[in-house]
């Protein structure tokens, strides 16, 4: 989308909520939930109260009772955040959470009526809690496979190697490695493929931690993470006894299969979309057997639960539960993986 091309802001604010900033900014673990509010320091002042900052997520309001003294909106918090414009924070929440290009563009005619008249208000606490946002109606047009290859990819990077502790095996398996220049630089592109075997997309997992304001994972313009399952194409070919177990985290997947464990699919998120249901409806039978497990926090806690509930109408489901807070599949060894999938066969 290009950067002066009108956008529409009420579009935006119901496709994203402020637990997806914050799990964006990576302070979610700053954060108590109770009931419907998250508490915690101001991300915006760098507090360190923990109740000076409140999101209301059945508004999907923010409000700071210190330092700033203002609240708003996700747009307004994208905005206090990067010190940016209401436009800029608009294209800023689109690129990273992958939004719809078209479905957030509003024509030249309308651009005034999606432009904010006036600053937002601060959000003020309510006796009735409002119904939650409603989100932004999924598009259900499948990713186009590509026509190009990123093939000259550093495979031997450290971060692979070292950090994750991949093997060279599922490197090569998983066609991943560190890329220099073009669209993915400075990055570990990682092919996604759909059902069919066909590249649709290349994620780039930023190598280390990165510097404030740049997201962990760049994903193309235009592409719809909920349209696949990353790893369906190789998990749909082990044998159907075999549990399948779906994970969060693209090295979570690999971790999996570096374990020897083939059949795992990852949602590329903590939320489980209708088309990646139908997904997996296809793939498997009433005698089939999922396993569900996602991280151990409160975003995997709630996914978690949401997947089991739906996946369960078609197919046996077990959720998994790690013993220690914030653990992950990757954190798992050889024995663990054989024993959580031996356990729920």
């Amino acid at each position: 989308m290009s950067k002066t091309k009108f956008v529409d802001f009420k579009a935006i604010k119901a496709a994203i909520t402020m637990e997806q900033l914050l799990q964006h900014y990576g302070i979610m673990d700053q954060f108590k939930r109770t009931g419907e509010s998250l508490n915690g320091p101001c991300p915006i002042h760098k507090g360190s109260n923990p109740t000076q900052f409140r999101v209301s997520t059945s508004k999907n309001l923010w409000n700071c009772f210190s330092d700033c003294e203002h609240g708003g909106n996700a747009l307004d918090f994208i905005c206090k955040m990067e010190k940016c414009s209401i436009h800029a924070a608009a294209l800023k929440a689109i690129e990273w959470f992958n939004l719809d290009h078209e479905a957030m563009a509003v024509s030249d005619e309308n651009a005034e009526a999606a432009e904010p008249k006036t600053p937002a208000p601060a959000a003020k606490p309510a006796a009735r809690p409002a119904a939650a946002p409603k989100a932004a109606p999924e598009s259900n047009a499948p990713n186009m496979p590509l026509k190009f290859r990123l093939d000259i990819l550093e495979r031997s990077h450290p971060y692979l190697t070292e950090q994750r502790g991949l093997t060279p095996e599922t490197i090569i398996d998983f066609g991943i490695g560190y890329c220099a220049k073009g669209m993915m630089a400075n990055r570990i592109a990682i092919p996604i493929h759909n059902a069919k075997g066909e590249v649709v997309a290349y994620a780039g997992r930023f190598v280390g931690e990165p510097p404030e304001g740049t997201p962990k994972y760049k994903l193309p313009p235009g592409f719809r993470k909920s349209q696949e399952l990353f790893n369906i194409d190789r998990a749909i070919k082990e044998p159907a006894e075999k549990p399948l177990l779906i994970v969060e985290g693209f090295f979570d997947a690999m971790k999996i299969h570096d374990h020897g464990y083939r059949k795992v699919v990852a949602l590329m998120g903590s939320t489980l979309s209708s088309t990646q249901e139908e997904l997996i409806r296809q793939h498997t039978t009433s005698d089939s057997h999922v396993i569900v497990m996602l991280d151990e926090n409160e975003a995997g806690k709630a996914g978690r639960e949401d997947i089991a509930c739906r996946l369960s109408k078609f197919c046996f489901v077990r959720v998994h539960q790690f013993p220690r807070p914030d653990m992950e599949p990757e954190h798992l060894t050889d024995e663990e993986v054989a024993d959580i999938v031996e356990g729920h066969q």
